[in-house]
């Protein structure tokens, strides 16, 4: 991974992706998705850079790829 992604960039993947906001506490965002099984996700809210290990659990919880966040 070569660029630290911000978290309003990282919400907008997840709702073109079929993720809806769910609600807030404190600064974090929880979004869930349908399915089966239903996936919840949990991210920083207002951050211009999320951490490499952070980011690589938002993968991991939304069963999404590296390559779904890349700007085209």
């Amino acid at each position: 991974m070569s660029k630290f992604y911000s978290s309003s960039h990282i919400i907008k993947v997840l709702q073109s992706k079929g993720f809806i906001y769910i609600s807030q506490k404190g600064s974090h965002v929880k979004f869930r998705k349908s399915g089966n099984p239903a996936l919840i996700v949990i991210i920083p809210a207002n951050r211009k850079e999320i951490p490499f290990g952070t980011f690589k659990s938002i993968l991991r919880q939304s069963n999404l790829t590296e390559k779904d966040f890349r700007v085209k």
